[in-house]
């Protein structure tokens, strides 16, 4: 991640959303790579990160604080959810959500 990269501040997705995944990409399943540790289960197919099935939801591998600066403390193992939200969608278009949870106007598009 750049240092233009709002993520290194915001931390409101995860500090919003329930973080839930197939329980295959956790390390207790061959081949799973988010921490055994850092989940929880949801049903028989799903877990879930720590700490974002209850209210308020954070999750338990954020570290610092939500809109000054954060980082995750499994990053290069984060769960497919967290790879797949980012500022912009795969088209370019602005990521609504990440926009609202941020309290910003996102860009105009063409």
């Amino acid at each position: 991640m750049s240092e233009a990269n709002p993520c290194l501040s915001c931390g409101a997705c995860c500090a919003h959303y329930r973080i839930s995944f197939y329980w295959g990409e956790s390390s207790e399943a061959p081949g799973g790579y988010v921490p055994l540790e850092y989940t929880e289960k949801v049903h028989q197919h799903m877990v879930c990160m720590k700490g974002t099935n209850s209210y308020p939801p954070r999750c338990v591998a954020l570290r610092g604080e939500v809109g000054k600066q954060v980082s995750c403390a499994i990053y290069e193992n984060r769960p497919t959810p967290c790879r797949e939200f980012n500022e912009y969608e795969l088209d370019g278009t602005p990521n609504m959500r990440c926009f609202k949870l941020r309290g910003i106007v996102p860009p105009a598009t063409i």
